[in-house]
C-alpha cells in the first residue's frame, strides 16, 4: 500500500496533534513538568489546557524560582492564541523583569506587543533586543521580518527572513513569508502605519468614511450625468437639464460634510492616502470626476457627439465626451486597472518556490493557490493587450507576439520547479488549471492567427483570429464566477487580498515556548563556592578575560550575579553575550563554561547573566572517563 501523502486531508485528520493526549507530570509538585505539560497543549493548539497547566506551575513556584521566566512565557503565549491581547502583554512583562537576559522572554515580550495598537515601536525594539541576545537562533529573526513585513519594510523583512532560514532551512514561517516579500504583499489595513501611536480601529474609521465619500459621489455623478443627457438629448429640456445638473454639487457638498464629520484623524489622512495606493487613486479620481462633471454640464452640447457612426465629431464634441467618459466609467477603469497592477505586482514564480518548500503548511496552500490565479491573471492580460494593440494601431502582424505566453509558461515551471503542492493546486482548482491553459491556447491562436497571411492562409487567420478572441472571454467568467462565489461563501478568493501571513503556522512551537537553560547541582556548587572565576568578553581590541574572584550569587533560576569592573559594564552594553569560566573548587575534577547574556543591574550594581548554554569538561588525568554534565 503507497504511503499517505502528508498533505493530503484526509492524513492531517488521522495525525492530528489535538487528537494526541498529553500525558500528566509525573511529579505534580515541580513547576517545570507542569511548563512541560503546558508547552505540550500549545503543541496540540489547546491554548485553554496550556493556560491552565501555565497557572498551575506559577501556584506552585509563585516567584518563578525553578522555572525562571517559562510559565509566564508559557501563560502569555496562552493568552495570545486566546485573543487575550492586554494579559498576554502582562505575561510577558513579567517574563522579562525575571530574565531580563533571555532571548526568549524578549522575542515573547516583542510578539505580544505586535497585537496592541500603538506599541509597535516597542516590539521592534524587543524583537531587536532577541536578535541581539540570540543571532544564531531563527525565530527572532523570524519576528523581526513579520514586523517589517507588516509595514511594507520589504528588504528588511526578506533580510530577515534569509537569516532565519540559514539557521533553519525548513523553517515554515520564513519560507511562506518570504514568499510574500516577493510579491510585495500588502496586509489588509494598507492605510495603517503600524509604528503610528493610534488605534488602527481609528484610522479604519476614516478610511471608511473616505471610502463611501468617493463611492457615493462617483455614483451620484454618474447618474446625474445620465439624466442631464436625458432631458437635453432624448427630451429637448436644455434648460431643466442644465438647471438640474447645477444643482447636483450641492448633493455633493452635502456628501463630502456628512463624511468629513465622521474622519477624526484628519491630521493622519495624507500619510493614509501615502501609504494606500488604492484609496489615495479613489480619492483623486473622485476629485477629477467633479471636475469633470462641472466641466460637462457647463459644455453639454445641444446634440450627443456621433462618436460610432456618423461625422467625426469636431473637437469640443470630443472633449465633452471625454468628460462624460471620465464621469462614467472612471469605476470600471480603476477596477480594471486594481486587478492588473496586483496581477503584475512583484515576483510570483519566485513566491512560488517559497510556498512549494513549506507546502505541507496550510497557509503555504492557500498561498499558492492565490498565487497561481496572479499567475493566471498576467497570462491572460497578455494576449488581451496584443488584441487591444492589434485593433488600435489596426495591423495584425503584431499578433504573434501572443505566442511569448507559452513561452513564458514553459520558463515558469522550470523556475518554480515540479513541486507537489503546484501540482496539487491545479489538480484540485479545476478552474485555474482551465483559465491558464485557455489563455495559452488562446495565445496560440492569436499568434497563429498573425502568421497565417504570411502563409497564404487567410481564411484560417481569420478563424484563428476570432477563436482566439472567443477563448480569452471564457477566463475571465471563470474568475467573475469564482470571485461571487468566493463573496457569497464568504470565502477567500482568487485575489491578492486573500493572501495571508504564516502566524505561528506549522506544528513547531515558536522559540519563546521552549525551557530555560538551567545548571546542574554540581555547576551551581562550583559557582557558589569558587573563588577563581573568569568572565570572558568582547572588546574593540579582541576578546578578553577578567578575574571576578568570586560569583555573588546564583539564583534559583541559574542565573549568575556578579560583580565586576567598569570596563566589563561597558563591553556587556556593546555585546552583551558573555562567557563565564569556573573549576571545581574541591578536587579540581572539571570545569564549567556557562554562556550567556550579561544586563547590568544599575541598582545593585551586579551583571545579571542568564544562561543560555553549558559546556562542561574534564581536567586531564584519572577522571578522563567521566561523563560530561551540562
Amino acid at each position: 500500500m503507497p504511503p499517505r501523502d502528508p498533505a493530503d486531508p484526509r492524513h492531517e485528520r488521522e495525525h492530528d496533534p489535538a487528537l494526541v493526549p498529553v500525558p500528566q507530570p509525573r511529579d505534580p509538585a515541580d513547576p517545570r513538568q507542569w511548563c512541560a505539560v503546558a508547552a505540550a497543549w500549545l503543541g496540540r493548539d489547546r491554548p485553554e489546557a496550556a493556560l491552565e497547566a501555565a497557572r498551575r506551575a506559577l501556584d506552585l513556584d509563585p516567584r518563578s524560582e525553578s522555572g525562571a521566566d517559562w510559565g509566564y512565557r508559557l501563560a502569555s503565549l496562552a493568552f495570545e492564541r486566546l485573543g487575550r491581547d492586554a494579559e498576554a502583554v502582562a505575561a510577558a512583562e513579567e517574563a522579562v523583569r525575571l530574565a531580563p537576559g533571555s532571548w526568549a522572554a524578549r522575542m515573547r515580550l516583542g510578539a505580544a506587543l505586535r497585537r496592541v495598537p500603538g506599541r509597535w515601536r516597542e516590539s521592534r525594539a524587543q524583537a531587536a533586543r532577541a536578535v541581539r541576545y540570540a543571532p544564531e537562533e531563527p525565530d527572532p529573526h523570524v519576528l523581526a521580518g513579520d514586523l517589517a513585513l507588516l509595514r511594507g519594510e520589504y528588504d528588511l523583512a526578506e533580510t530577515a527572513y534569509r537569516e532565519a532560514l540559514r539557521r533553519l532551512p525548513d523553517h515554515p514561517g520564513a519560507r511562506v513569508n518570504l514568499g510574500l516579500t516577493r510579491l510585495r504583499w500588502e496586509r489588509p489595513r494598507a492605510h495603517h502605519d503600524p509604528a503610528w501611536p493610534v488605534d488602527p480601529r481609528e484610522t479604519g474609521r476614516a478610511r471608511r468614511a473616505l471610502e463611501r465619500w468617493s463611492r457615493q459621489t462617483r455614483i451620484l455623478l454618474a447618474v446625474a450625468l445620465v439624466v442631464v443627457c436625458a432631458a437635453e438629448f432624448g427630451f429637448g429640456l436644455a434648460s431643466v437639464a442644465r438647471i438640474g445638473g447645477g444643482l447636483v454639487p450641492l448633493a455633493v457638498l452635502a456628501i463630502t460634510l456628512r463624511q468629513a464629520h465622521r474622519v477624526r484623524l484628519w491630521s493622519y489622512v495624507p500619510r493614509m492616502l501615502v501609504r494606500d495606493l488604492w484609496l489615495g487613486m479613489s480619492i483623486s479620481i473622485t476629485l477629477v470626476a467633479v471636475a469633470a462633471y462641472v466641466a460637462a454640464v457647463a459644455t453639454l452640447p445641444a446634440e450627443a457627439p456621433p462618436l460610432l457612426s456618423g461625422p467625426a465629431p469636431g473637437a469640443p464634441g470630443v472633449v465633452w465626451a471625454g468628460l462624460a467618459g471620465l464621469v462614467l466609467l472612471n469605476g470600471t477603469a480603476l477596477l480594471v486597472l486594481r486587478v492588473l497592477v496586483e496581477a503584475w505586482r512583484g515576483r510570483p514564480i519566485r513566491a512560488l518556490a517559497e510556498f512549494a518548500a513549506a507546502a505541507g503548511d496550510r497557509t503555504a496552500r492557500r498561498d499558492v493557490n492565490v498565487t497561481l490565479w496572479l499567475v493566471a491573471g498576467r497570462v491572460w492580460s497578455v494576449p488581451v493587450a496584443v488584441v487591444v494593440a492589434v485593433v488600435v494601431l489596426d495591423e495584425r502582424s503584431w499578433a504573434p507576439v501572443a505566442l511569448v505566453v507559452p513561452l513564458a509558461l514553459g520558463w515558469a515551471r522550470g523556475r518554480a520547479g515540479t513541486a507537489p503542492g503546484l501540482a496539487r493546486a491545479l489538480a484540485s482548482d479545476h478552474g485555474l488549471a482551465a483559465a491558464l491553459a485557455l489563455s495559452a491556447s488562446a495565445s496560440v491562436l492569436l499568434g497563429a492567427a498573425g502568421a497565417a497571411p504570411a502563409l497564404g492562409l487567410v481564411t484560417v487567420g481569420e478563424w484563428a483570429w476570432w477563436a482566439g478572441i472567443a477563448l480569452l472571454a471564457v477566463p475571465m467568467a471563470i474568475f467573475a464566477a469564482r470571485s461571487v462565489r468566493a463573496w457569497w461563501r464568504g470565502a477567500p478568493g482568487p485575489w491578492r487580498a486573500s493572501l495571508v501571513m504564516c502566524d505561528g503556522c506549522g506544528s513547531r512551537l515558536p522559540g519563546d515556548a521552549g525551557p530555560p537553560v538551567g545548571l546542574s547541582g554540581e555547576v551551581r556548587a562550583a559557582f557558589t563556592y569558587a573563588r577563581g572565576v573568569v568572565l570572558a568578553y568582547a572588546d574593540p581590541s579582541g576578546p578578553r578575560a577578567l578575574a571576578v574572584g568570586a560569583v555573588s550569587s546564583v539564583g534559583p533560576s541559574g542565573e549568575l550575579r556578579l560583580i565586576a569592573a567598569s570596563d566589563a559594564w561597558e563591553a556587556a552594553e556593546r555585546d552583551p553575550r558573555v562567557a563565564v569560566f569556573v573549576a571545581d573548587p574541591l578536587d579540581r575534577r572539571f570545569w564549567a563554561e556557562v554562556r550567556g547574556i550579561a544586563i547590568g543591574d544599575t541598582e545593585a550594581d551586579l551583571l545579571r547573566i542568564t544562561p543560555k548554554e553549558v559546556v562542561v569538561g574534564e581536567y586531564p588525568g584519572r577522571h578522563q572517563g567521566r561523563a560530561h554534565r551540562g
